[in-house]
C-alpha cells in the first residue's frame, strides 16, 4: 500500500472563490487555490474531475474525456482568481484570446487537474497569462491566454 501524498494547503477554498469570480456551478472550474505569489504573478489552483461532471453524460460516453476547452476554462478562471488579488477588484478579466494552446494529455475522472498561471501582463485594460494544467506532474494542456478588463456594472 503506498503512502499517501500531503494535501496542499488551501489559500483560497471554493466559497471565497465564488466571491471573486462571477461563475457558478456547473462553470466554476476551481475548487481551490493551493499556491500563490503575487509579486511573482504566479497562482496555483486545482480542479477534482469527477465522474459525476455533467459534460461526461455527453462527452464520450462510455469513455468519459474532459472537454479541453472546459480546462482552458478552469485555467483562465485561475487567472482571473490572480487579477483579482493583484488588486483589480472592480473589474472583471473577460476571455479575449487564446494563443498556442497545445492538448498533450486526456483529463478523466477521478483526475486531480492543477492549474498554474503566470501573469505576462496584467492592467487595468486587460493582459495575458502563460497556463498550463498538468495531472501527477505530467503537463495535459497548455496557452498563453488573453483577457480584457470590464466594469463588474458591464456585464
Amino acid at each position: 500500500m503506498g503512502v499517501a501524498a500531503s494535501p496542499q494547503p488551501v489559500i483560497l477554498n471554493v466559497k471565497e472563490i465564488a466571491k471573486i469570480l462571477p461563475h457558478r456551478y456547473p462553470f466554476l472550474l476551481v475548487d481551490k487555490i493551493i499556491y500563490m505569489n503575487l509579486e511573482e504573478n504566479e497562482i496555483t489552483g486545482q480542479k477534482n474531475v469527477t465522474v459525476n461532471e455533467q459534460f461526461f453524460q455527453g462527452h464520450f460516453p462510455g469513455v468519459p474525456i474532459m472537454p479541453g476547452v472546459l480546462i482552458l476554462e478552469a485555467l483562465a478562471q485561475t487567472g482571473g482568481v490572480l487579477v483579482h488579488q493583484k488588486g483589480y477588484s472592480e473589474k472583471i478579466a473577460v476571455l479575449l484570446n487564446i494563443n498556442n494552446a497545445k492538448f498533450r494529455r486526456p483529463v478523466v475522472p477521478g483526475d486531480v487537474l492543477t492549474l498554474h498561471a503566470k501573469g505576462l501582463h496584467i492592467s487595468s485594460k486587460g493582459g495575458r497569462v502563460l497556463a498550463k494544467a498538468t495531472v501527477n506532474d505530467q503537463l495535459a494542456v497548455e496557452a498563453e491566454i488573453g483577457f480584457a478588463m470590464v466594469d463588474k456594472e458591464q456585464l
